[in-house]
């Protein structure tokens, strides 16, 4: 018997193993051994005991700071975040609310309008974005560019993203989360997916943060 044929007759032998064993299973249960299909619908949730608490945990794990607030305290705590970062100055999207930039103190504030340059967006200590989903499974937060979230580079280029999410915007998985986006797909806008601070490491794993978006990801939930 040639090596090949000895091969086909183990994968034939073990193929057999285990139709018996179905058998035997279909017997014992009293039915034909088709395999149950669970009723399950793409984008539904799926259960888990606490979405924020898992989404905290997870977004916590790569390194991002997390703070959760009522709904009222927004500026209060964007201002706050901005000064434990020691920022400079900030630009925020032409749909975040003039009102939760109230406690910014004297920072230099831009609404990229007209447009901020690269160079501009490179000089500016942090940006301020809203979210569109926060997925508690994986601790990713995705924007698609709405007002509140304007165009990628302001989310890519300053050192500091800061970033609001609504308690009712964190969903259990990523199919849940896509479902949600559809409407943002189907209009033809960019999706960023956002799993922690930008970083990389080199081939002996030495982690370098800031290679290709912000060093320093701080993520706003609002309890609302």
């Amino acid at each position: 018997m040639s090596s090949r044929e000895a091969i086909l007759t183990r994968i034939r032998e073990a193929n057999r193993a285990v139709e018996e064993e179905r058998a035997e299973l279909a017997a014992l249960r009293g039915d034909n051994g088709a395999p149950a299909v669970a009723a399950w619908e793409y984008g539904q949730p799926t259960e888990m005991p606490d979405v924020l608490g898992r989404f905290v945990e997870r977004v916590e794990d790569y390194k991002a700071a997390v703070v959760r607030i009522p709904g009222d305290a927004v500026a209060g705590a964007i201002g706050a975040a901005l000064r434990d970062h020691h920022a400079t100055s900030v630009v925020a999207p032409s749909g975040i609310p003039g009102e939760w930039l109230a406690d910014v103190g004297d920072l230099s504030v831009h609404r990229d309008n007209p447009l901020l340059s690269h160079a501009e967006l490179d000089t500016t200590s942090a940006v301020i974005t809203d979210a569109a989903v926060g997925i508690a499974e994986t601790g990713t937060i995705v924007l698609d560019h709405a007002p509140g979230q304007g165009r990628r580079a302001l989310s890519l280029v300053p050192d500091l993203h800061i970033c609001l999410v609504r308690a009712d915007q964190v969903v259990s998985d990523v199919p849940e989360a896509v479902a949600r986006l559809g409407d943002a797909v189907r209009a033809g806008r960019p999706l960023t997916w956002i799993s922690g601070p930008s970083a990389t490491s080199d081939i002996e794993l030495s982690r370098v943060e800031g290679v290709h978006g912000p060093r320093t990801l701080h993520v706003i939930l609002m309890d609302c």
